[in-house]
């Protein structure tokens, strides 16, 4: 049994990265002694069993780590990107500590470490400024030049990971090492017969700028006046970080009869309505994986997203499914209603049970 530090920068945001890193927890903690690291105002506890993971391992957090991280959720608005930010705090506290261990999992991204580890790359954090595809914030080359890993150690004793082909290519530009393709856990979620499911869109996911949830509801509105009678019901964390955007999205909803905003539901509730619904819809165009998309996809839904990012691999590359933009999402759902597209994905292609296996055996790999 090794001492396992799980590197996880904030669990604040409550969305895929989270459940990635308990999942990891939960893989690990039947055959090793792990410790949760983490800089986070929400408890971990919280967010596991908001996405039905159980949670067996001990926390450590840094000096004053609740005002630390309620104080960075408070100003978020107004610097940009704090993630890197994190980073770089928690990863002075690990370093402290990291006699303790004997390996690190990053489930927060890339980071430069001293030993074993292996680094699960949602999207690169560092070096933002090198790629068109993420706001990387005005002090992108502080936070790069502090914690950013090198070539070299990336190589020597490090098992990268992404969680999509589109990630791991980013990743590679950036590092010239190209991570291992681990897709996110995602279990098939059990829902009624197509007959009896509502033509409903949900759209899935932490309510935020980035995830457009704005667009989408500006789709269902283009939609019902091309004659499509559809309702939309918007569903996700609502993070103080994004307080102002979250009062807009509060503001449309209740502008309209045929959107429904539902925030901080339980992960029942959550599987309740993705086995309920028809339609799934993402507008993130370079969403990083797309956890929502491949929750659509587990459940039996028609799910619809950009042809950009991760998604385009949980999609399968299916133009049928795949749009850009707005004026494209509508037509890519219009024509679906028009000629009664129903659901022809696999949706046990991103099972747990895979995904705890890799982990284990990619941490073995580094600890023998």
């Amino acid at each position: 049994m090794a001492k396992i530090a799980v590197f996880h920068n904030t669990l604040d945001f409550e969305g895929g990265a989270d459940m990635v890193c308990l999942r990891v927890c939960a893989a690990l903690s039947g055959s090793h002694e792990v410790t949760l690291v983490t800089l986070s105002e929400t408890a971990p506890e919280r967010v596991a069993a908001k996405f039905d993971i159980p949670f067996d391992a001990s926390v450590a957090t840094p000096p004053a780590n609740r005002p630390l991280a309620a104080g960075l959720n408070l100003i978020a608005p107004y610097v940009g990107p704090q993630l890197p930010a994190r980073s770089v705090a928690l990863r002075a506290y690990l370093r402290r500590r990291l006699d303790e261990f004997d390996a690190v999992v990053s489930t927060a991204n890339e980071i430069a470490l001293p030993g074993p580890s292996v680094q699960y790359v949602h999207f690169p954090q560092f070096h933002g400024h090198r790629t068109e595809t993420t706001d990387a914030g005005r002090l992108d080359g502080v936070w790069s030049r502090l914690a950013a890993p090198t070539r070299s150690q990336l190589r020597d004793r490090t098992r990268l990971l992404a969680n999509s082909a589109w990630t791991a290519d980013v990743t590679a530009d950036l590092y010239g090492v190209r991570p291992t393709v681990c897709h996110p856990p995602v279990d098939p979620i059990d829902g009624r017969a197509w007959a009896d499911r509502e033509p409903v869109v949900l759209v899935l996911g932490r309510i935020a700028p980035d995830k457009r949830v704005l667009d989408a509801i500006d789709v269902i509105d283009r939609l019902n006046e091309r004659g499509h009678a559809l309702r939309c019901h918007v569903v996700g964390s609502a993070p103080a970080a994004y307080r102002e955007y979250v009062r807009q999205v509060e503001t449309a909803a209740a502008q309209r009869d045929t959107v429904r905003l539902e925030t901080d539901a339980s992960r029942e509730r959550v599987e309740t309505l993705l086995g309920r619904y028809r339609y799934g819809l993402n507008m993130k165009p370079t969403e990083h994986f797309g956890m929502a998309v491949a929750e659509y996809v587990a459940a039996g839904m028609v799910p619809f997203a950009p042809n950009e990012g991760g998604q385009v691999d949980v999609l399968d590359g299916d133009d049928r499914l795949l749009f850009h933009g707005v004026t494209g999402a509508v037509d890519a759902i219009a024509t679906a209603l028009d000629t009664d597209l129903r659901p022809f994905l696999a949706r046990d292609r991103f099972t747990t049970d895979r995904f705890a296996t890799a982990v284990r055996r990619h941490v073995s790999a580094i600890i023998r």
